[in-house]
């Protein structure tokens, strides 16, 4: 059950990737197994200047911005989501384009294009499970939608 207000568990936010890249429609989003952790990194850009008016204190605008999310679980052959990912690990060009889908606790939605970064396939000690670390960069703008 999602929440609208208060605080919230971190299991409840839903990712999921379109296992056809860029060109697949709704039919083709999958969620990802063994997911364990999460973080967003925001890339703002930030113009500055100082005129002679301000006194020599600066002033800013955002003129663009990118994220990117760093995905970090375990490497599950036979899931579609986690057999999409890893793969992606031994391509390149529009071999790593793809959409992403980010369904926040309270039920608002982030879609958007983004590229695949796999910086971990499926590695570990010998006694560990095998990893899977992604990274999920944004590509344009997203598409953020309220919950109904």
């Amino acid at each position: 059950m999602s929440v609208s207000s208060g605080v919230f568990p971190v299991f409840e936010n839903k990712f999921k990737i379109n296992t056809k890249g860029r060109t697949g429609g709704d039919e083709n989003f999958v969620t990802i197994a063994e997911m364990e952790t999460f973080s967003v990194e925001m890339d703002g850009k930030v113009q500055e200047w100082t005129p002679m008016d301000a006194e020599g204190w600066v002033k800013r605008i955002m003129t663009g911005k990118g994220f990117s999310l760093k995905l970090s679980g375990k490497r599950c052959i036979g899931d579609a989501g986690n057999d999409y990912l890893a793969q992606c690990a031994w391509l390149t060009g529009s071999g790593c384009d793809s959409v992403f889908q980010w369904e926040f606790p309270n039920g608002d939605k982030l879609k958007f294009e983004c590229v695949v970064n796999v910086s971990n396939p499926g590695t570990g000690d010998a006694v560990d499970v095998g990893g899977l670390e992604v990274e999920i960069m944004s590509h344009g703008k997203p598409q953020y939608t309220e919950a109904a």
